[in-house]
């Protein structure tokens, strides 16, 4: 390993190192993240690169992802519970560099961060503006990025055993639509849940539903500190995009539900309609788009959510459909249907107009 004493440590809380997602940053020299796609950004000169991480896991391989100058890479590693430097980048090409440190995975772990090192003769360099606009994502394993790069399993079921290894937040729909549009995100979105605790398949078998997650930073008992809940006042974002239902006809402790049952569609609707009134209560001026994906599924949840749609009555409350909605693939979208997921949605967006991009102004 390369010694570290030769290098420049360039901790967390350095002003010219910008982050995005939802964080906690409790502790500025040791920011935590625990939402797949948050990311940590620096520009510096050199020719290495250098992180410091303090690593939890729960399950699967662990994986980070790094993209240095536009190029992506991941990085492995097995340490846990101890403070570890991470390899992003050697023998870069003198001058200047960004670098992005992100999170590929969802809750299969969390990790904080210390802060870089590199070159002892470099330097870091004033950060690029975050973009303006702004996007947050709530959804389950797509919108997640699970399982993206099994491309030789597109249109079928997942591999067995993959272990999270092609798991990738930065190719998942939601983070390819951010970029396609010069935009901030937060992808507030985990594996397996559902709009209601004890349904859906995270974190059997006492599950967590979004009613839960979708107003947390930690959403996760285990977490160092446990359940705590995010402050939306750090984060106003123009479009909301909300992308579950996905999961939501598994229960392991009680029957299955079934959304065609007159009294489960209306306790299901009201929930999800509780949650929405709730965002927008926060992000009184965002768009809000209702999907689902082309992960297969029963057609009735679409309904649903059309009903949803036009009960909820108010203009910046949209229902959008891709083409194959529920009809793609039985397994987890690929790079291929996420980038078909993420090209019409950008049109959508888009087909709104400027407008859309006032709400945290």
């Amino acid at each position: 390993m390369t010694d570290m004493d030769t290098k420049k440590f360039i901790p967390a809380d350095d002003s010219r190192i910008t982050y995005m997602g939802r964080i906690s940053f409790d502790d500025p020299a040791r920011p935590t993240l625990y939402w797949a796609g948050s990311g940590i950004r620096m520009r510096f000169t050199g020719k290495s690169v250098y992180a410091v991480i303090k690593n939890r896991k729960f399950y699967n391989d662990m994986l980070l992802g790094v993209v240095i100058d536009g190029r992506e890479d991941k990085v492995a590693f097995e340490e846990n519970d101890m403070d570890i430097v991470l390899t992003l980048g050697e023998g870069l090409d003198a001058g200047e560099h960004e670098v992005i440190l992100f999170k590929r995975q969802d809750a299969t772990h969390y990790f904080e961060f210390a802060g870089f090192y590199i070159d002892a003769e470099g330097s870091v360099l004033a950060p690029a503006p975050l973009p303006k606009r702004k996007i947050e994502c709530f959804g389950d394993s797509v919108t997640a990025g699970a399982v993206v790069e099994a491309a030789d399993y597109t249109a079928s079921c997942d591999p067995e055993g993959h272990n999270g290894i092609y798991d990738n937040a930065w190719h998942s729909y939601s983070m390819i639509t951010a970029r396609n549009l010069g935009a901030q995100i937060h992808v507030t979105a985990q594996g397996g849940i559902a709009i209601f605790d004890d349904t859906g398949y995270y974190h059997s078998p006492d599950c967590i539903g979004m009613e839960t997650a979708y107003d947390k930073l930690c959403y996760f008992p285990e977490g160092d500190k446990g359940v705590t809940p995010w402050d939306f006042n750090k984060y106003i974002p123009d479009v909301v995009i909300f992308a579950v239902g996905q999961n939501d006809q598994h229960c392991e402790k009680r029957d299955d539900p079934d959304i065609t049952d007159p009294e489960y569609r209306a306790k299901w609707k009201t929930r999800y309609k509780e949650i929405i009134l709730d965002l927008k209560s926060k992000y009184p001026n965002a768009v809000f788009i209702l999907i689902l994906t082309v992960l297969c599924h029963d057609p009735e949840w679409d309904r649903a959510i059309e009903e949803i749609t036009c009960e909820l009555n108010d203009e910046k409350i949209t229902h959008f459909m891709f083409t194959r909605t529920g009809k793609a693939t039985p397994g987890h979208p690929r790079i291929s249907e996420q980038c078909e997921m993420a090209e019409e949605l950008t049109a959508y967006i888009s087909s709104m107009g400027d407008k859309v991009w006032n709400a945290g102004q």
